[in-house]
């Protein structure tokens, strides 16, 4: 959708409604204007770290499918 659309939808609704995204935009903007931007790093850096492949030599871990299978179960339970 582009600016003009959004413009164009914005300006179709009642004023009431208008009211109301104007408003939260001004949220949303108090809200993430304190966070810092994500920096957006290159797949090389993320590839070259260390943390990257460092059970990749390991002979004795075996099969991951135990791994899969209790994450699955775990993962599957309600909490509450």
């Amino acid at each position: 959708m582009t600016n003009q659309e959004i413009l164009g939808e914005f300006l179709a609704l009642p004023a009431e409604a208008q009211s109301q995204v104007v408003s939260l935009i001004a949220f949303l903007k108090q809200k993430y204007i304190d966070s810092e931007p994500l920096s957006i790093s290159s797949n090389d850096d993320f590839m070259s770290d260390p943390f990257i492949g460092m059970w990749r030599d390991r002979q004795d871990l075996g099969s991951t499918t135990w791994v899969r299978n209790l994450r699955e179960s775990e993962w599957s339970k309600p909490h509450g």
